[in-house]
């Protein structure tokens, strides 16, 4: 089994940090200090070394340090599998984020070659009561994580889709004016389907293989308006056929933008909406550590996992517990937590950066184990 992490993390200008060198080994990071310090702000640096937007999903100039407002810089080497890489990102002044690979500049979609990051943030919490779109992001992220080329299939799906919606609400009935546009997705749409479904094979298979402290969901996908078509040209059809319809309520109504990801309990016998707050949380981490073990055999090495104030939320057993899961599947995870005593059990097998606030900046030293 290879090894995926970062072993030295450069800020500048980021968030509350002007400037932070984090220096890493490859075992679980420890990072705690009091709220607001800055300790998710290291979180979602990280986070930033896989394609996509980060743990928070902001743009790049909300990243940025203020007052000064100067643009940030991040800066990191990422041993994967074998190689070891320079990654550097930046965002000047109004300007889209920037990204050099071993000094040559590189797409965000190159990161997806070369690291695999996961992350459970306390905003996840209510996954499984809210909204579908928020599961349905869920659902992609992991399926990214298998499957890096998803994110240009869905890119495809959406940019064709508003194309149409925009047909649809200004009433245009001429045919001809849908047609390629419902073809880009139904090709995209299926692509889109037969990623999620593989994704959840996966998951599915890593969760029955695995022995864990942590309630494994069964996972599920549904479809508003029922049964969504999984060939491109049944999916064809189908968006051909609901085009009165569609036009009457201004938007799509069929296809993969309107599935949603369901968790069943099967141990209970419950859903997971309907499970006690504490209970929901452990059937993410189970979902996570299931993503995990998928990613390690199929990419070859445990990807870089994200947890921000995680342990606060489970009692000594189960923590100790998820940290003995964590150590047996080789991740480098970075965890935060307003103290040490919430690592304690991890020992020497972690290192442990507290960070904290002066003068509006954020500082971060290293520390024994507790």
């Amino acid at each position: 089994m290879g090894k995926l992490c970062l072993t030295r993390l450069d800020l500048s200008h980021f968030r509350s940090w002007r400037r932070g060198e984090i220096r890493a080994d490859g075992r679980p990071v420890a990072v705690y200090g009091p709220n607001g310090a800055g300790k998710t702000n290291v979180l979602e640096a990280v986070s930033l070394f896989s394609p996509g937007r980060g743990l928070r999903r902001a743009a790049a100039e909300e990243m940025v340090r203020r007052p000064e407002a100067l643009g940030w810089k991040l800066s990191g080497i990422l041993k994967s599998l074998h190689q070891v890489h320079e990654v550097e990102m930046q965002a000047e002044p109004g300007q889209s984020r920037a990204l050099r690979i071993d000094d040559k500049a590189a797409a965000q979609v190159a990161l997806g070659r070369i690291a695999r990051v996961l992350w459970l943030v306390p905003s996840m919490d209510r996954l499984w009561i809210e909204g579908a779109e928020g599961r349905r992001r869920f659902l992609d992220r992991m399926v990214l994580s298998f499957l890096p080329g998803h994110a240009e299939a869905t890119l495809a799906y959406e940019k064709a889709m508003r194309e149409r919606n925009r047909l649809l609400k200004d009433q245009v009935r001429d045919r001809h004016w849908y047609a390629a546009l419902e073809r880009q997705m139904a090709e995209a749409g299926a692509t889109i389907t037969a990623n999620r479904t593989a994704a959840l094979a996966l998951i599915a298979e890593a969760t029955d293989q695995a022995e864990t402290a942590f309630p494994a969901p069964a996972l599920s996908l549904t479809h508003a308006e029922g049964e969504l078509p999984e060939e491109g040209q049944d999916l064809l059809l189908a968006l051909q056929d609901s085009r009165a319809r569609d036009m009457a309520a201004g938007r799509t109504l069929i296809g993969p933008h309107r599935v949603d990801m369901e968790a069943f309990w099967t141990l209970k016998g419950i859903a997971a909406r309907d499970a006690s707050t504490g209970e929901q949380k452990a059937l993410l981490i189970s979902l996570i550590l299931a993503n995990a073990r998928g990613l390690a055999r199929d990419f070859g090495a445990p990807p870089i996992l994200l947890l921000d104030e995680v342990a606060a939320h489970l009692d000594t057993s189960r923590r100790a517990a998820l940290y003995d899961e964590v150590c047996a599947l080789g991740a480098q995870a970075w965890m935060t937590g307003t103290g040490p005593e919430l690592f304690a059990e991890l020992g020497e097998r972690a290192q442990y950066l507290e960070v904290t606030e002066e003068a509006g900046e954020s500082q971060a030293n290293e520390r024994t184990a507790p």
